[in-house]
């Protein structure tokens, strides 16, 4: 009797062994997906030196040697300078874009929807914007990182997306005239 019931559970450890095993096999596919669609949506990254964008800062060390007056001369001029840096940072996009799309979007998209990683998004219409937006979100189509973002935006947002997205390529062409 006491061999029955030993059996029995060996049995059951055994059956739980292997369900646990095939639930890491689906982990494990599921994870080859994913590197297989970031491989698969990996694009080259051109990066232009603009001269004007880098501009040589003093060294702290020379602001300590300086008299009083000096030092605080130099000091506030380090701080324009940092001041002038980070506004140039902050501004290397042609037009201004909502704060939800940078939010969600201008991390894979660009700032501007050029593409980095993700698709180029300049000169896709609302309505297609849209429609892809939809895919995405029901996984009709399948790409986890879109699935993610999107699965808790509601309509309103998904369509003033689609909608913004879709002047990208008017606001281009304005900004470069």
């Amino acid at each position: 009797m006491i061999r029955h019931i030993i059996a029995a559970i060996a049995t059951i450890l055994a059956l739980w062994a292997m369900f646990f095993m095939y639930r890491l096999d689906q982990e494990a596919d599921r994870f080859g997906q994913i590197h297989k669609i970031i491989e698969e949506t990996k694009m080259e990254v051109k990066i232009e030196k603009h001269p004007e964008a880098v501009q040589p800062i003093e060294e702290p060390e020379s602001i300590q040697q300086a008299p009083n007056g000096e030092a605080k001369k130099k000091e506030d001029e380090i701080q324009k300078q940092l001041k002038a840096l980070k506004e140039r940072a902050g501004n290397v996009m042609a037009f201004k874009v909502s704060p939800l799309y940078k939010q969600k979007c201008s991390s894979c998209h660009g700032v501007n929807g050029e593409g980095i990683i993700g698709p180029r998004l300049i000169g896709k219409s609302p309505d297609e914007v849209l429609q892809a937006l939809h895919d995405f979100k029901s996984g009709k189509r399948k790409n986890y990182v879109m699935y993610g973002l999107l699965s808790k935006m509601n309509e309103q947002q998904l369509e003033d997306l689609a909608k913004e997205i879709g002047t990208f390529e008017q606001k281009l062409k304005a900004s470069q005239q």
